[in-house]
């Protein structure tokens, strides 16, 4: 007679860890009170928690039911903020917990995530021997090129939006088990591939001591530019990672564009051989792959990206903020039951 009721009352229970009840959604369970009460589980009667504080509210044990359903937008937005800020203020445990996935990654290997930066070399190497003759492009000018490209494409925009899609799902017993904002899972994911950027940058360095072209002051417009990816990566990672738990078809879907992406894109060919071509209206001014990849290129190749290209970056780049905002505040009570 007790254990129907006493498993209703620890559904209610495991619903505050993802959701943010507000004191005015709180309502008892009286079904599985008076059970309880009747067996001597619980004391009689139960009192319903007055607390305005949510942390407070969590450690109550009385704490029996929460209902967050028509908090509406307004309640919505505060909780998602909310969410934010708690990440930010665990930006450290997200800096160990990124360094940490790394070590796991590539536990038992003799290079570890330099095997990475050593694949990723030999690639240059070969591609660049070649397509410099294909292209018949001077390979002092175009392994440079090819370096950049490779390395920031490979090792931070693909990783960076495949990472996204299983970002809240390969942590799913970390959601299930505590309380944590969920967008922190989310920045853990972009964190990490700043790391493997980093250890790849080496072989942009060797390329440019190579080929003695190196950058000049002008680099340092791709620190903006960079900072600008960030924001896009956490964007992408809260929209695909919410998206992918939701629908596990996503991610399939997902890697083939970026295998399309990847071609179509100014990677390994240079933007100026479609620059004055009908086709290259379309895969050069259409391509958001293009003006986002453009703007931390360019300077690195001491060259200045034009405003059209800055421009088309922001536009994309507030599209897609705006769509992830949308999506976080709207499902992000509903992540945790989707993993």
């Amino acid at each position: 007679m007790v254990e129907a009721p006493r498993r209703f009352l620890y559904r209610g229970m495991m619903s505050t860890t993802a959701t943010r009840p507000t004191p005015d959604t709180i309502t008892p369970d009286p079904a599985a009170a008076n059970a309880l009460s009747a067996a001597g589980a619980v004391p009689d009667p139960l009192p319903i928690p007055a607390a305005s504080d949510e942390g407070t509210l969590l450690n109550r044990r009385d704490a029996h039911l929460v209902i967050t359903a028509g908090v509406g937008w307004g309640g919505l937005i505060v909780q998602a903020w909310r969410d934010l800020a708690e990440t930010w203020s665990l930006r450290r445990l997200i800096w160990t917990l990124a360094f940490l996935d790394i070590k796991l990654r590539y536990r038992g290997s003799l290079l570890g995530p330099f095997w990475l930066t050593l694949s990723t070399a030999v690639m240059i190497a070969a591609l660049g021997f070649v397509y410099s003759h294909l292209f018949k492009t001077d390979l002092h000018t175009y392994l440079p090129f090819l370096s950049l490209s490779l390395v920031l494409w490979n090792n931070f925009i693909t990783s960076t939006v495949t990472d996204a899609c299983v970002s809240y799902t390969s942590v799913n017993t970390t959601i299930h088990a505590m309380r944590m904002p969920l967008s922190m899972h989310a920045a853990r994911s972009v964190v990490r591939n700043v790391m493997v950027l980093a250890h790849s940058i080496i072989v942009i360095v060797v390329v440019f001591a190579l080929e003695d072209t190196w950058p000049g002051h002008i680099a340092l417009l791709s620190i903006p530019a960079f900072l600008l990816w960030l924001v896009d990566g956490m964007a992408v990672s809260v929209l695909l990672g919410g998206f992918c738990a939701r629908f596990r078809d996503v991610p399939p879907i997902v890697a083939s564009i970026m295998q399309i992406a990847f071609f179509v894109s100014p990677i390994i060919w240079s933007p100026q051989i479609l620059k004055d071509r009908g086709i290259g209206v379309i895969l050069l001014n259409w391509n958001p792959f293009y003006s986002l990849l453009e703007i931390v290129r360019a300077p690195l190749l001491n060259q200045i990206p034009s405003m059209a290209t800055w421009d088309s970056a922001l536009g994309y780049s507030a599209g897609l903020i705006a769509i992830s905002a949308l999506f976080f505040i709207r499902s992000r009570g509903r992540i945790a039951f989707w993993v």
